[in-house]
């Protein structure tokens, strides 16, 4: 059943993305989108994790509200990295995104299903599995983060 939930979730932010990447009239447009996305699903993760690691204090029903957001927000930012977005603008994205495209959206993919595990994580108010998830959201980002972006 959560391998379902999952798999529903992955699909959901892809579809939500695709209708996006067609709405780019130029790449700085799609690389735009796409740090966006990236800065809001950031700022949401960002609370659940410092709540989950105890920097700020627990609230549960606040860690659920970011949860939900950071993960309906997730399958944003993938719809920016069509063809031709590889260059101009102000991007960090590194030119093997495109070259390992299976590789760059198998990422993408494993962080949007721990970003899932996450949002029940927090749902359930559960500040110890909220822990362990943020850690597994947070592993994913930086694997694809340690590939994929200059610093």
């Amino acid at each position: 059943m959560k391998r379902l939930f999952l798999a529903v979730a992955a699909l959901a932010g892809l579809a939500t993305a695709l209708p996006a990447a067609a709405q780019f009239a130029k790449p700085e447009d799609a690389i735009k989108y796409r740090k966006a996305a990236f800065t809001v699903m950031a700022a949401h993760f960002g609370r659940v994790a410092a709540m989950a690691n105890g920097r700020i204090p627990f609230d549960a029903k606040v860690a659920a509200t970011n949860a939900e957001i950071a993960t309906m927000v997730a399958g944003l930012p993938f719809a920016g990295f069509g063809d031709g977005t590889d260059k101009g603008g102000d991007t960090r994205a590194k030119a093997e995104i495109w070259s390992e495209r299976d590789k760059f959206n198998a990422g993408a993919t494993k962080m949007q299903e721990e970003m899932a595990k996450l949002n029940a994580a927090a749902k359930s108010g559960d500040q110890a599995a909220m822990r362990t998830a943020a850690g597994a959201v947070g592993q994913a980002c930086k694997s694809c983060h340690d590939t994929y972006r200059r610093d």
